[in-house]
């Protein structure tokens, strides 16, 4: 150990998890794409003996995973576990849930089989099994019918946004080809109505810049001057004018998909009992009114400061509404991949890495700190005090990590709102002395020799 000095740490009485036989009937599936290997564990059948292992192929086809179902459910099966092997569990652990049987989904590299033991997928079901029946598995999380559903909309319209910038950018990249600097006089391409009616103008063969610049709103920074300037000297060719308007139909098809799975997110939200608000007469309901004695579960997230009605269903698609799976703030937060991962090794302990989790969701999280940035609210001012000490990615990640805290606390309590504590926040509740302690100490180191007297009143 050399110099190093071992901190001595005082014997602790650990109370240990129960890891002996925690269920008596049990079933391990080990799945692929187009088959399964499912294993059921039972008790012997007679007294004094061993437990039994049945093990058998079952392909991964609706009719036969029913029938493995009432197999399982006439065997007395409390709890089927799966490996979560890409998308290929869905069918398996829907259908077995609908069935009726107790399914739980585990995570791969918790089910990951003993180093130096042959691997076959019939040895890893009976390893899930076994690693089952002893509660060795952490479940993972996978949230009701009707939040999948939601789950389903929401990332769907993220991955329609994504596909929508990526081809604003593309036709920016085009515009640049073609000498028209538009995007240099418009805030926005994808967001201005001025950049539409040009670049619609431009596809239609029009290339005088004064009548293109006649088409910008009166409002649009730098004026209409600008917009002349940016479009002075383009060049744009037969090729320019025909992937212009390819550019813009595609871009048009993204703008309706989004608008209509907006509207089916909202009704889907307003269609689940849990999401619902309570009026003041006490009757629960999606539009409790003005008076309501508690907000819907999209309204209440939509008053933190950085997190838009859009963005506050899109945190619920993946969160669900009961927190009761996860029992604690930091229970939710570590899902997530918002808390480090502790590593330490005898004297040493190295720098944490990242949480892995929901990256759905930490996404959702970080576009709700670049939100509340701007704003002077305490969470504002809380990314920008971060920020100047910790660095512009690590301020991120702890105040996305406030703001899921904060969300965890509004879905389990529907009564409860948001309310902001101000910017001045912390000034206001730093302890005073211990300032003047640390300013005192920071003279002192200059060589400096300070008198403090309170100022006259």
């Amino acid at each position: 150990m050399g110099n190093a000095r071992a901190r001595k740490i005082p014997a602790q009485l650990v109370e240990d998890e129960d890891y002996q036989l925690r269920h008596e009937r049990v079933a391990g599936i080990d799945i692929a794409k187009a088959k399964a290997d499912v294993c059921t564990r039972l008790p012997p059948q007679r007294e004094g003996g061993r437990r039994a292992s049945r093990v058998e192929e079952v392909p991964a086809r609706a009719r036969e995973i029913l029938d493995l179902a009432a197999r399982l459910i006439a065997d007395g099966v409390e709890l089927v576990v799966m490996e979560s092997t890409s998308d290929y569990w869905r069918i398996w652990f829907y259908l077995l849930e609908a069935a009726g049987l107790n399914v739980q989904l585990a995570s791969s590299c918790h089910a990951r089989q003993l180093a130096g033991r042959p691997k076959t997928d019939r040895l890893d079901a009976q390893w899930i099994a076994r690693l089952a029946e002893m509660g060795l598995l952490r479940p993972s999380f996978v949230p009701p019918p009707e939040i999948r559903a939601l789950r389903d909309l929401t990332r769907t319209r993220l991955q329609l946004v994504r596909d929508r910038t990526r081809e604003w950018q593309r036709l920016e990249k085009l515009l640049e080809g073609a000498l028209v600097k538009l995007s240099s006089a418009v805030s926005s391409l994808a967001r201005t109505k001025t950049a539409r009616a040009v670049l619609e103008a431009i596809a239609a063969g029009e290339r005088d810049p004064k009548a293109l610049a006649a088409l910008a709103a009166p409002q649009v920074k730098g004026g209409r001057a600008a917009v002349e300037e940016a479009l002075d000297g383009m060049m744009p060719g037969g090729h320019h004018l025909m992937l212009i308007r390819v550019h813009l139909d595609h871009v048009t098809f993204p703008d309706r998909s989004v608008s209509a799975v907006e509207d089916e997110i909202r009704a889907a939200l307003d269609a689940i009992p849990a999401a619902w608000g309570i009026s003041a007469d006490g009757e629960p309901g999606p539009d409790p009114g003005p008076d309501a004695a508690a907000l819907p579960a999209a309204e209440r997230l939509a008053e933190i400061p950085g997190v838009s009605p859009e963005l506050a269903r899109a945190i619920i698609a993946e969160t669900g509404l009961d927190m009761a799976r996860f029992p604690t703030p930091a229970r939710l937060v570590s899902w997530a991949g918002l808390a480090p991962v502790t590593r330490q090794s005898g004297p040493r302990s190295r720098k944490p890495k990242k949480g892995q989790g929901d990256d759905y969701l930490k996404g959702y999280c970080t576009q709700a700190v670049t939100g509340a940035a701007r704003t002077g609210t305490f969470l504002g001012e809380r990314v920008r005090r971060l920020s100047r000490r910790l660095g512009a990615n690590k301020a991120k990640c702890a105040v996305a990590r406030s703001i899921l805290v904060i969300i965890w606390h509004l879905l389990a309590d529907p009564s409860a709102r948001f309310t902001d504590l101000g910017p001045g926040w912390h000034q206001r509740t730093t302890d005073r002395d211990r300032k003047i302690r640390a300013h005192l100490r920071q003279l002192q180191a200059l060589g400096l020799d300070v008198t403090i007297t309170p100022a006259a009143a």
